[in-house]
């Protein structure tokens, strides 16, 4: 039995994960999906990777998952812990030094001009499921203050010594398969994994992304 920790992005919650949870358990699995401090303005990046850390406790083998934002997080997670794998889902790639401030720009990353919050993260999650995660997100996001995490630089030199892989969702609408492919590139020096899905893929294709993260096991064993 593998435990994995999910990590969900900026604005999201642990109940992003909640159906992916459920396929990974029935698989004969362990998850633990955490909410990050983002309603205190002193947490730092460390602060966050160590929510996770202490949630995970001794748990092992582990497999660190971390989508959009929580890129930020996952590798920090990996530095403190003896990850079997991490697993990055239509994440973000920090580099050495960078703020979550600066990534946007830095990265070369360019908006859709989407406004609409459902067309552009959940397009294709049934509507009422979205309906129900936006207004449970968006709850908590209205005492999130982010206030040193989103400007504080990456505090590892380099990558995290474990074995790392990228999952694009080709049909994201907000890092676009285009855009990661190149971002992956430059940042890993790898090709990354593809399927379909938005860029909630949690929620639109739970099983698949439960299959793939299973996949992932014996490359990381």
């Amino acid at each position: 039995m593998t435990t994995f920790a999910l990590i969900h992005g900026g604005g999201g919650s642990a109940f992003d994960w909640h159906l992916v949870e459920a396929e990974l358990r029935s698989r004969g699995h362990d998850t633990v999906a955490v909410n990050l401090p983002m309603s205190d303005p002193q947490a730092g990046l460390w602060d966050y990777a160590d929510a996770v850390v202490q949630a995970t406790g001794e748990r092992r083998p582990l497999v660190v998952v971390a989508h959009s934002w929580g890129g930020f997080v996952g590798p920090l997670v990996c530095a403190r812990t003896s990850a079997a794998a991490l697993v990055m889902v239509t994440a973000m790639i920090p580099s050495p030094g960078e703020t979550p401030e600066d990534w946007w720009e830095r990265s070369g990353w360019q908006s859709s001009g989407i406004e609409d919050e459902y067309e552009l993260y959940l397009h294709d999650v049934p509507r009422d499921l979205a309906d129900r995660v936006m207004a449970h997100d968006s709850a908590l996001a209205e005492s999130m203050s982010m206030d040193r995490a989103y400007y504080e630089p990456w505090p590892l030199a380099g990558w995290p010594e474990v074995p790392t892989r990228y999952l694009l969702c080709s049909d994201d609408r907000f890092f676009t398969p285009e855009f990661v492919r190149r971002h992956v590139k430059e940042r890993l020096g790898v090709t990354p994994d593809e399927m379909p899905g938005s860029h909630m893929v949690m929620l639109s294709r739970p099983g698949e992304l439960a299959d793939y993260l299973v996949r992932v096991l014996p490359a990381a064993s």
